[in-house]
């Protein structure tokens, strides 16, 4: 089932069930998807709708930092309800040792051996893991790995 199925199944149950948190996410990110494809003049496909899910999921991230900064809690844990929502759209996050793991991978089958290959093999390791690990979590362990650390 594609995320647009997903998403369109959703909302109709939170709709039913009167969440109202669950139903607000899932109107925006679905004005989001929106804009995007009247923007592009296509249909977003899967690895692109995960993109804008996690943009989502980041903003949310920023904004309950600020709000902590701020002390505003009520805000903090409306944001916190949204970002718990957007996760569980978003595929399972490489642990630390899975994204050493698969670093190393990625590493040894491009023979990189210096800090200059960090863009090369982080374009390998994205391209394979994108959806998967977090861009700078990667770029510290593949920076350290290239390093001798």
């Amino acid at each position: 089932m594609s995320l647009y199925e997903i998403f369109d199944q959703d909302f109709k149950k939170a709709l039913k069930a009167r969440d109202e948190v669950w139903t607000s996410v899932l109107r925006m990110l679905k004005t989001v998807i929106k804009n995007k494809e009247v923007e592009l003049r296509r249909k977003l496909d899967e690895p692109e709708l995960v993109a804008l899910v996690k943009s989502q999921a980041k903003q949310r991230g920023d904004s309950i930092f600020h709000f902590e900064k701020g002390g505003r809690d009520d805000l903090v844990r409306r944001e916190q309800a949204e970002l718990a929502i957007l996760e569980g759209y978003l595929p399972r996050q490489l642990g630390q040792e899975e994204l050493e793991r698969a670093a190393a991978e990625v590493i040894g089958e491009l023979g990189a051996s210096s800090a200059k290959d960090t863009g090369r093999v982080m374009k390998e390791f994205m391209g394979r893991h994108g959806g998967q690990a977090d861009g700078k979590a990667a770029s510290e362990v593949i920076r350290r790995m290239l390093s001798g650390h």
